[in-house]
């Protein structure tokens, strides 16, 4: 039979309003990479315009690399993958000054993602280098907080986030499943001595062990415990689910979220001390961005359920976003410290900024993934250069989930920018085979488009 193409454009005015979205007005995909790219060019703006306050390759740097990865993967502009890039560069992809320190090859994590994308050896050679005597080593000692021990294993909660996905990511970017492989043992080694099993929270380090808060409980940080989920999903990310300690892994991740959930204050928050959130009575954005991206993640990949934690979830992001400045500064971020301290409007640092971007990466997946009333097609471009593509969805895939006979009836959006896209419908005949949306995209990046009823 002959088949013919129909080439029809939405105009925006002939449409009416959205679909309303199961979450909360504000929840839509367009709505979501407005607020992250606000922020992530606020902090760009003011590292080039004030100067960055630590070094490139330190772990602050590095949780912010962490969040701005997640947002160039959904940008569509190359600009945000060359700054990463010349961040590299300009450290000689080089990690930090203490080899064996979490903290100074966190940045690892950002070369591996870079290399995963670009495959230019040079983004992980040293990296790498230094990874393989990490495996080699046998870490034997225990993790009290003496003698520097901080320096050569992980033996305080931030470094669940520094380390481990460093590893875990070298294993995506090379195939070799050793560096996952020692980093699961090491976070497991890590767990059995930080981890409070009646609390289901991790202690920031030994020293605070008999620690108390001022209304008698024991010491447990908000952004400490941020790392360990933000570090754990990360891991999670790069775990075959048939790994034999997977398990292990997702099993931590559903307790500490059940518990974190009945600790979310009444703001949609976490103040800096899980256990007395009175004594500091304001929130806190880098360890609620850290719980939310984390919570969001597991809505995501299936491990917690979204009807019970989808008004967590929304409540977490609504007290981050209620905290972006008109200029897109982010603030309530706690300095940097060991402990739960105090924190006002105006505080802003880097990784708080790159928990910010990580929630807001995987609420974006949450918003598009949760509306029975339109369609999802996605383009992702794997390679090291910009490409075009074209995605086809069957017309029999559409009519299960809209109510269309016509495919006039329908209207595309790209789903980060809510613009209007045009959407070729193909037929058989008169029959409609399938609709199709071809898109341009930027290295690394990935087009997500939603089909819906006008």
């Amino acid at each position: 039979m002959s088949k013919r193409t129909f080439l029809f454009f939405l105009i925006a005015v002939l449409f009416g309003t959205r679909t309303a979205h199961s979450q909360s007005p504000g929840l839509t995909g367009d709505t979501i990479c407005h607020q992250m790219k606000k922020v992530a060019d606020w902090q760009w703006k003011n590292l080039e315009t004030v100067g960055w306050k630590n070094p490139k390759d330190d772990w602050t740097s590095g949780a912010m690399y962490a969040g701005m990865m997640a947002w160039a993967q959904l940008a569509n502009d190359e600009t945000y993958y060359n700054k990463l890039i010349q961040v590299g560069a300009d450290n000689k992809w080089n990690t930090g000054r203490y080899r064996f320190f979490a903290d100074d090859y966190c940045v690892g994590q950002l070369y591996s993602q870079l290399y995963t994308i670009y495959k230019r050896p040079e983004y992980i050679r040293k990296f790498k280098a230094l990874a393989d005597t990490i495996v080699a080593l046998p870490h034997l000692e225990s993790l009290e907080w003496k003698n520097n021990i901080f320096t050569r294993e992980w033996a305080w909660c931030d470094a669940m986030f520094m380390g481990p996905p460093a590893l875990g990511y070298l294993t995506q970017a090379t195939g070799d499943a050793k560096y996952l492989d020692k980093s699961i043992a090491l976070w497991l080694k890590s767990t059995a001595y930080l981890y409070d099993k009646d609390e289901r929270l991790f202690f920031r380090d030994s020293r605070y062990f008999n620690k108390k808060e001022k209304n008698g409980t024991k010491v447990f940080w908000s952004r400490g415990n941020g790392w360990v989920m933000g570090g754990l999903v990360r891991l999670l990310s790069v775990t075959p689910k048939n790994h034999p300690e997977r398990k292990k892994l997702v099993k931590l991740f559903v307790n500490m979220t059940e518990k974190l959930a009945a600790l979310q204050q009444a703001d949609g928050s976490w103040h800096a001390s899980l256990l007395d959130p009175e004594s500091y009575p304001s929130k806190e954005t880098s360890g609620t961005g850290f719980i939310c991206y984390a919570m969001t993640w597991g809505v995501n990949n299936g491990l917690i359920a979204y009807k019970k934690y989808e008004p967590v979830i929304s409540k977490a992001w609504s007290a981050l976003t209620s905290s972006v400045h008109p200029d897109g500064k982010l603030g309530f971020v706690q300095a940097q410290g060991a402990a739960p301290d105090k924190v006002g409007y105006d505080d802003t640092d880097v990784y708080g900024v790159g928990a910010f971007l990580l929630a807001g990466s995987e609420m974006f997946r949450l918003s598009l993934a949760h509306n029975n009333n339109h369609v999802i097609a996605v383009a992702h471009n794997n390679a090291a250069t910009n490409q075009a593509q074209t995605i086809k969805i069957a017309w029999s895939h559409i009519t299960k989930k809209i109510k269309a006979k016509d495919p006039k009836q329908l209207i595309a959006r790209n789903a980060a920018s809510g613009e209007i896209v045009p959407l070729n419908v193909n037929y058989d005949g008169e029959k409609v085979t399938e609709v199709s949306i071809t898109t341009n995209l930027a290295a690394g990046t990935s087009n997500f488009f939603e089909i819906s009823t006008k």
